[in-house]
């Protein structure tokens, strides 16, 4: 089938109390395990670009790999997403170069110019068939063009919702209730030990989020900063060369929680990362002499794949939904 828009996917998701894995991309061994662990656990899929993914490996090239994609993985719904598109002109770009879902960020601007830029980009999307998601409330972290400090970040204002969403006319809408961007998400400090030793973070804001689903029945709610940043692959990363020793992420167990309610779409990036970085970190290691990037970009993939079926089954629950 070509690429799909979400409209579709995210009915599904929402009636089914499951969200759609939204899988940032850069590469084509990143492409290549996300739909092949897809295409196994026959899961609906959003593969996604940024800013920088944008900057760093050419808009046509990431078009074109999700189109192999698509070709290889017929049987499977895959939507092109713009994730956090900065202004009206790359999401216009994207919309004009074949994506089928964008995201316009404007969250940190004031709630009338964030409902201003929002329902521009809109109206030209809908008019090209294409989807929009916006957002309100600030995440903190570091992803790529995205920088906000702590200080700054804020949770969406479930009084804000309606207003926000009737006037943008937008398609699903991300919140803030406590996940973060990067593989910093928070300090140790910020974190208690649970009985095994291991640092686990405030819990997410769910009486905010049940508060927007009741201001916005039916409408599709994004949770953006949701990488769980696995200790597997810290640690691999650590004794390997690597200096991680703080990298804490969203526990599993509550982003399920989210995805059983109505959070439709749950982005996944830093964990792609820290799986790819990891393996390649610990191949060298244990082959100095190899130099083939095909050689230790093979079992890179092959982690990736795995990790992506277990996020499509045990935390995002949409295996066998496609």
């Amino acid at each position: 089938m070509p690429l799909v828009t979400t409209t579709e996917m995210f009915k599904k998701a929402y009636d089914g109390g499951y969200a759609i894995g939204a899988f940032n991309v850069n590469n084509m061994e990143i492409v290549q395990g996300i739909t092949e662990a897809a295409r196994e656990v026959k899961a609906p899929l959003i593969l996604q670009v940024s800013k920088g993914a944008r900057a760093y490996a050419n808009h046509t090239y990431l078009v074109k790999l999700v189109e192999a994609a698509v070709i290889e993985c017929p049987e499977i719904p895959i939507a092109l997403h713009l994730d956090h598109g900065p202004d009206f002109e790359t999401c216009k770009a994207c919309i004009d170069g074949g994506f089928t879902s964008v995201m316009i960020d404007a969250s940190s601007k004031p709630f009338a110019e964030n409902i201003e830029i929002t329902k521009k980009v809109v109206e030209y999307a809908h008019d090209h068939g294409v989807v929009v998601e916006a957002e309100l409330g600030t995440l903190a972290g570091v992803e790529d063009e995205v920088k906000v400090s702590a200080e700054d970040s804020s949770y969406t204002h479930p009084e804000e919702v309606e207003e926000f969403v009737t006037k943008t006319g937008c398609d699903s809408l991300a919140i803030a209730i406590g996940t973060s961007h990067g593989a910093y998400k928070f300090t140790p400090a910020q974190c208690t030990r649970n009985e095994k030793g291991i640092l686990v973070p405030p819990p997410l804001r769910f009486d905010v989020l049940e508060e927007v689903s009741k201001r916005l029945p039916g409408f599709p709610i994004v949770l953006h900063g949701s990488s769980s940043v696995p200790q597997e692959y810290v640690k691999m990363i650590n004794e390997h060369g690597g200096k991680m020793p703080d990298a804490i992420g969203i526990p599993e167990d509550q982003l399920r929680k989210a995805a059983s309610m109505s959070v439709c779409k749950i982005n996944i990036d830093s964990d792609l990362r820290l799986t790819m970085t990891g393996t390649i970190r610990q191949f060298f290691d244990e082959h100095p002499d190899k130099f083939d990037p095909r050689e230790y970009l093979k079992p890179a993939r092959a982690n990736i794949k795995e990790l992506v079926k277990h996020k499509l089954i045990n935390v995002l629950g949409c295996d066998g939904k496609a």
